[in-house]
């Protein structure tokens, strides 16, 4: 379970580990946060004030510094997030798939002067794909049933943790997501206290 890093503008930056938040807290670096409290990290004894020295990490962070942290513009692509961005859904013949059956494509092919960027990949079956192969959608008649789109930073960040984003982190995520997202977040399951308390 990651915690959500914003700049102090509130821009979702990246995810941290609850380690590197507690190094964060330990160096006055938080701004504000929100969420509810996900860790409570324990650590040593002072004997001179004779107190046990707690932090609760909660699930949204906001961090200064001397200058603002600058939102993510074209953030990497990989297949995973690819296959995210296009809900595990071949653009061409609309069908959903496990990620084993999807493969990447390029609308303008590489070898024709296409880029490898957000804008000319899609999610594709290996079945459109190989029918695809080299060729222009116009040179054989098929077409996308969704545009391309390059996702923003609460987008991208959304994509590369969907399976452990919590409520209120998704909440804020998708408070910030564009007109042309059309993937939407899963819940995950409740945290317990049970497994939410960490001893250092």
């Amino acid at each position: 379970m990651y915690i959500l890093r914003l700049n102090a503008a509130g821009q979702p930056v990246e995810w941290l580990t609850w380690q590197e938040t507690v190094c964060l807290y330990s160096r006055d670096l938080i701004r504000w946060s929100l969420g509810d409290v996900i860790y409570r990290v324990r650590g040593g004894y002072n004997r001179r004030l004779d107190n046990r020295t707690v932090i609760d990490v909660p699930s949204i962070i906001a961090c200064g510094g001397k200058r603002l942290f600058p939102a993510r513009n074209n953030p990497s692509l990989s297949n995973n997030s690819l296959f995210e961005r296009d809900n595990h859904q071949c653009l061409y013949c609309a069908k959903h798939l496990p990620r084993r059956f999807l493969t990447r494509d390029h609308i303008v092919p590489t070898s024709r002067g296409g880029q490898d960027d957000w804008m000319n990949v899609v999610a594709s079956c290996k079945r459109c794909n190989q029918y695809k192969s080299d060729r222009l959608l116009e040179e054989i008649e098929m077409s996308l049933i969704a545009l391309p789109y390059r996702p923003n930073a609460a987008e991208y960040l959304a994509l590369v943790n969907s399976n452990r984003i919590l409520p209120e982190q998704a909440d804020y995520l998708s408070s910030q997501f564009s007109e042309n997202c059309r993937w939407s977040l899963k819940e995950s399951p409740p945290i317990t206290r049970d497994n939410a308390e960490m001893f250092v």
